[in-house]
């Protein structure tokens, strides 16, 4: 009997940990094509291809420097703290300022593909997780 019990507990302890890693996989990914120095002491430029996935929420975060964006394919909503949510659509580009709270949700069934360029501290993370700001 207790070697059952032990089959049950493992086996619930396996489908825990998978809903804990499919829980975690990201709705959105950023891939670094390039970092470089800029004329900026302390600043350097990132440009990433980033990719809501659909339906996906990239969670409310910051960059401790500006981002300045291209929605390449697809559409997306832009939720900025103290600002209306905005949609982005393929064509249009955004700029969000150093340090401003920010979230993209993707509402649709295809993914979301932008260029991203960060203009950011050296030696920071590029995006750190923030709080949803209180409406």
């Amino acid at each position: 009997m207790a070697k059952v019990f032990k089959h049950i507990a493992a086996g619930i302890a396996l489908v825990v940990f998978a809903g804990v890693i499919v829980a975690q996989v990201p709705a959105l990914t950023r891939t670094i094509v390039l970092k470089a120095d800029v004329s900026v002491p302390g600043r350097e430029a990132v440009i990433a291809r980033v990719e809501v996935a659909p339906g996906g929420v990239a969670g409310w975060h910051t960059h401790p420097g500006d981002e300045i964006s291209y929605v390449a394919e697809g559409e997306s909503m832009l939720l900025v703290a103290g600002q209306p949510p905005r949609k982005v659509s393929a064509g249009e580009a955004f700029v969000i300022p150093a340090g401003v709270v920010h979230n993209a949700r993707n509402d649709s069934a295809a993914p979301v593909k932008l260029v991203g360029i960060y203009v950011v501290e050296k030696g920071k993370p590029l995006a750190s997780p923030a709080s949803a700001p209180a409406q």
